[in-house]
């Protein structure tokens, strides 16, 4: 049974759903509602679940990294991550942009290039993204590196946050670099590159 537990940590609530080590969901919002309405559609579908009654160990954990990546810190989410219901395509571009270090962007072409598809295709993942900040589909930009869009995770603000998280992982990178994953290379551009209007 997947269990959801949420907490509101520095003026922002955050959502997980778990079931015993494997996290299936997360969200994080400015309100409780919109919080546990995205993590809630983000599950598998007709996923069994409750509301858990007290904070896991693990819960706990989860909780405080996601509110520490959204806060720019750099940190290790090593979790397990369960994705097996999410289409193979999906499951493909997510794992590319595990890839995507703080202080870093790809574009949604360049992520496109290496994961195979098109950029249109890419945002459609990004838009769908079950397990926001953990896979870090704020770190994907516009070609021109406008920000271009943030969905549901916090009301009316998902640009001006998904900025906000952008600026806060700056750590100073001047020049684009490429990584190697699997047999593809990917583009990754600094934090700076981003467009500030």
């Amino acid at each position: 049974m997947i269990c959801v537990y949420h907490e509101k940590l520095s003026g922002l609530w955050y959502a997980v759903a778990m079931e015993d080590d494997r996290v299936y969901a997360t969200s994080f919002a400015s309100d409780e509602q919109t919080a546990l309405k995205n993590l809630l559609e983000s599950l598998p579908y007709n996923a069994p679940f409750q509301m858990a009654d007290k904070q896991s160990q693990l819960s706990e954990k989860l909780l405080t990294t996601l509110k520490s990546m959204v806060a720019g810190e750099s940190v290790s989410p090593n979790f397990k991550l369960e994705m097996a219901h999410l289409p193979e395509y999906s499951r493909r571009v997510l794992g590319f942009l595990l890839k995507v270090p703080v202080g870093y962007v790809t574009t949604y072409g360049a992520l496109a290039k290496a994961a195979g598809g098109g950029p249109r295709a890419v945002g459609r993942v990004m838009a769908t993204n079950p397990l926001a900040p953990l896979i870090p589909c704020h770190r994907v930009v516009r070609s021109d590196f406008d920000v271009g869009g943030y969905g549901g995770q916090v009301v009316g603000q998902g640009v001006k946050m998904k900025r906000a998280i952008l600026l806060r992982e700056d750590r100073g990178y001047k020049e684009p670099t490429k990584i190697k994953v699997g047999e593809s290379v990917l583009s990754l551009f600094p934090v700076s590159f981003v467009r500030k209007d």
